[in-house]
């Protein structure tokens, strides 16, 4: 690893010095609003995108989902840094629940494209899993064609350094994108080995977790039955953009790559991990892409967060879902998100900027 872990847990000294030197790099870009353009899909099958970009416009806040955005609508573009960040939501997620760290980045200068993926959103997650997982990296180089050949931004961006982000599924994509393959066979053996450690990665948010009681038995076996027939596939999957230079995977699914693919990807990946992650043990995704890979860097190790930690606004959800991206008690997310944000922001500066 490039760099050590940052391990952030109850507010101390170090994280106060970390989050002031993350606002300080925001504070360092001009501070222009925020724009929100919403491109709608182009042709059948594929997504639409949401992009958010550097303006000098003002205008009353944007209600989008069970979220009030802090961003002008359909407000003129002005020239910020030249980069494009493409960000990849998790799964049943869509773009607002990043617009946080969008936000974020627009202030440092980036325009942010974030594609709604298809079948695969808080709107529709029929295709949840490998059918969506092979689309989505497709579908992240679709959203760099969309915002690329809009008149509005084409003038005051360059496609040849884009950089990616990735939560969950999202991570998922990015780590395709870096250069990894995967399978659903490789999948299928983690989860027939590992099922009782790692059931919800394995199973999904609609089936109740295990907890002890005479049901756990029969869980099991349905679930081993449907994991051996869904996933029997053993068919390396990859799909690689040059224009992509640099890419963040934030809680990643990743227990389904092979693991030499990851070793030395062929951009700067950063990554950052939940030791409480109750829906993707961090240990067989997150952390084992950090063991494989010789040259990432760790931007951060969350001590309290969950796997919603990166989810920012935080969405409002129910039952099992709720219980696999609520925050943990102990978790001071106003604290600790807008400083990994920071990092994020400053992770894309290094690697992105002349």
């Amino acid at each position: 690893m490039t760099s050590s872990p940052r391990l952030y847990g109850a507010v101390s000294c170090a994280l106060r010095r970390l989050l002031a030197v993350g606002l300080a790099v925001l504070a360092s870009a001009a501070q222009a609003a925020t724009g929100l353009v919403e491109l709608p899909a182009s042709a059948a099958g594929q997504a639409p995108v949401a992009v958010f970009y550097p303006t000098d416009a003002a205008g009353p806040p944007v209600r989008r989902w069970q979220f009030t955005l802090d961003v002008v609508a359909s407000a003129p573009p002005v020239r910020g840094n030249g980069r494009l960040v493409v960000i990849s939501h998790g799964s049943p997620g869509n773009p607002w629940v990043n617009a946080d760290l969008a936000i974020a980045l627009t202030r440092a200068g980036f325009a942010v494209a974030m594609p709604w993926h298809l079948r695969d959103n808080s709107d529709d997650s029929g295709d949840a899993g490998p059918v969506s997982w092979r689309r989505r990296p497709h579908e992240v180089s679709a959203a760099i064609d969309a915002v690329m050949a809009d008149a509005r931004f084409a003038p005051l961006l360059r496609a040849d350094r884009v950089g990616a982000y990735g939560m969950s599924a999202g991570g998922h994509t990015v780590l395709t994108l870096a250069g990894g393959r995967w399978s659903p066979s490789a999948l299928r053996a983690h989860c027939l080995a590992h099922l009782d450690d790692d059931f919800a990665a394995c199973v999904g948010p609609a089936v109740p977790g295990l907890d002890g009681s005479w049901l756990d038995t029969p869980k099991r076996a349905v679930a081993r039955w449907v994991i051996g027939w869904k996933l029997d596939d053993p068919t390396w999957y990859g799909h690689t953009d040059a224009r992509i230079a640099a890419v963040v995977a934030g809680v990643p699914l990743a227990a389904d790559f092979d693991p030499a693919t990851l070793a030395a990807p062929r951009m700067p990946l950063g990554l950052i991990t939940a030791r409480k992650d109750a829906w993707l043990a961090s240990r067989f995704h997150g952390e084992a892409v950090a063991r494989a890979c010789t040259g990432c860097e760790w931007l951060a190790d969350i001590a309290e967060g969950g796997h919603g930690a990166l989810l920012s606004p935080q969405p409002r959800r129910e039952g099992r879902l709720a219980e696999l991206v609520g925050d943990p008690p102990g978790f001071d997310r106003a604290t600790v998100i807008p400083a990994v944000n920071a990092q994020v922001v400053a992770f894309f500066e290094r690697h992105l900027l002349p």
